[in-house]
């Protein structure tokens, strides 16, 4: 039996929409994306399906299901048990447990970070609210070095839903012209993320150092599956 085609609601560039993508990569599902969100807008009735004006949304058959670490733990725990999701219960819950640290402690800094650095024009940006993402980012990124110190993965010696949300993130933040503490463990799991065909697809896509080149490169991959 055939897997489904999964449609995927959302615009190439958002780090939330790539981690849905990053996962269909993987584990070599059928799908077709529409740009939605940021410069394409949202389709009429898109509110039907998600209630907030973000993205992605996905659509399985009849399920439809939004929250982007909601959408990477449906498709690997429905197409990629055994891999994505690990069938030891102990391994599973501690990839579980870094996607619940990349929600909380990882974004708290990221996202003031990232939006007032790149997305927000620099007459409206937060230079303050960019400067402490940036120190809460080296802060908590320190636990994350210690943690891989001794595993190639977030959760041991195989790719998880634990370091799917964690590597749109670490993308950017490694590719940002800021200061970062020394990240050795880091840097060697963030290449081998850069080996994976699915990765360098759906993740390693360009994003520009500010609102105009942040527009720029978003239009370039309209269309782009």
């Amino acid at each position: 039996m055939s897997k489904p085609t999964i449609k995927v609601l959302g615009r190439r560039n958002s780090a939330n929409v790539q981690k849905v993508m990053w996962v269909l990569g993987e584990l070599g599902l059928s799908y077709v994306r529409e740009d939605v969100a940021g410069s394409f807008g949202f389709p009429e009735g898109y509110e039907e399906f998600n209630p907030n004006p973000v993205v992605p949304t996905i659509r399985d058959g009849e399920l439809v299901l939004w929250e982007s670490n909601a959408c990477v733990r449906y498709l690997a725990r429905e197409y990629g048990a055994g891999s994505l999701w690990p069938d030891d219960s102990k391994t599973l819950a501690i990839a579980d447990q870094w996607m619940e640290w990349q929600r909380s402690d990882f974004s708290a800094g990221f996202f003031p970070m990232f939006m007032n650095m790149i997305r927000i024009p620099a007459d409206q940006a937060n230079p303050t609210a960019a400067e402490r993402g940036i120190a809460t980012c080296a802060r908590v990124m320190t636990q994350l070095e210690a943690h891989l110190n001794d595993r190639d993965y977030v959760a041991g010696e195989a790719l998880t839903i634990g370091d799917v949300p964690l590597g749109p993130m670490v993308y950017r933040y490694l590719a940002m012209e800021i200061e970062r503490p020394d990240l050795p463990n880091v840097q060697a799991w963030y290449q081998r993320l850069t080996q994976r065909p699915a990765y360098q697809q759906h993740v390693m896509i360009p994003f520009g150092r500010n609102p105009a080149e942040w527009n720029i490169e978003e239009q370039k991959n309209a269309g782009i599956q």
